[in-house]
């Protein structure tokens, strides 16, 4: 596929069966299993609050394309934090004890970014600031979802597996939307720094506190979250490693930064044209 051509997006509704899902998905891995599981109970609110911004966003769009684009990354986004939720409650139903960590998570999406008691002008520059902030998530996110298409996780249960991958795979997809009207709303460089400076080190907590949270009410295996483990694990291409997550700040702060330029378009589309659960969804 020419990675220039354009993609229609298109929610697929997926649907996943978590009944024979062990707690610890990773085989003899239960750090890296709930490493991974801090995407269950961050991420829904997470795109629950893009969804509910980029529709506001989108009567200031003044381009066809990209408001059919933007309509595409909404309803991808939210059949993701749906998928997510379905783990997320199989983890409660499990014994893991998830609701304080996902209040947090409500109360940094629904009250610090949330909307506020805005009109004018002043409303308009509050939904650019966080379309900004999105932008320099989803640039993580198109990252990550390159990522596990990729990671030697061929061991794990592989109804998690199709939807990491298929929702790495739409990462892949929709990784320039965000980016996209940002550039068409403001696009002032400053901004999409200052933005990147800010995501970065509050993505990196969200996870660390994710994975020590986790591993702490595991009823299963109770125990600390350990840096040798993750460096292990990252060793042998189960997480992401220190040097590859550094390493992909850089290109952000480029004047020249381009989305396309993360992820392979045709991987992710051949990897969404073979997952289960993305086919069950296209038949029905």
């Amino acid at each position: 596929m020419n990675e220039d051509e354009h993609l229609v997006l298109h929610a697929r509704n997926v649907a996943f069966d978590w009944a024979s899902l062990p707690m610890h998905w990773v085989p003899g891995e239960p750090q890296v299993t709930h490493t991974i599981n801090v995407l269950h109970i961050a991420l829904p609110e997470g795109e629950r609050w893009f969804v509910e911004l980029f529709k506001q966003a989108v009567p200031l769009i003044k381009d066809d394309r990209l408001r059919e684009d933007v309509l595409g990354f909404i309803g991808q986004e939210a059949m993701h934090a749906q998928a997510h939720d379905g783990a997320a409650a199989h983890l409660e139903a499990a014994g893991v004890n998830v609701r304080p960590y996902i209040a947090q998570m409500e109360w940094i999406f629904r009250r610090l970014l949330g909307d506020r008691n805005l009109t004018g002008k002043a409303r308009e520059e509050w939904i650019v600031e966080r379309v900004a902030v999105v932008a320099a998530i989803e640039h993580y996110t198109a990252f990550l979802g390159q990522w596990v298409l990729d990671a030697p996780l061929d061991g794990a249960d592989p109804t998690m597996l199709d939807l990491l991958r298929w929702h790495g795979a739409e990462e892949v997809e929709h990784r320039s939307v965000a980016y996209d009207l940002f550039q068409h709303l403001d696009g002032r460089y400053t901004r999409r720094v200052r933005s990147m400076l800010a995501v970065t080190p509050v993505l990196a907590w969200i996870f660390l506190r994710g994975t020590r949270f986790l591993m702490r009410n595991d009823p299963t295996n109770p125990g600390k979250a350990r840096w040798r483990t993750y460096f292990r694990a990252s060793k042998r291409g189960l997480l992401p490693t220190g040097r590859q997550l550094l390493r992909e700040i850089t290109p952000y702060f480029r004047r020249s930064y381009n989305p396309a330029d993360t992820g392979n378009t045709a991987q992710a589309v051949a990897y969404l044209a073979s997952s289960p659960a993305a086919r069950a969804a296209d038949a029905a």
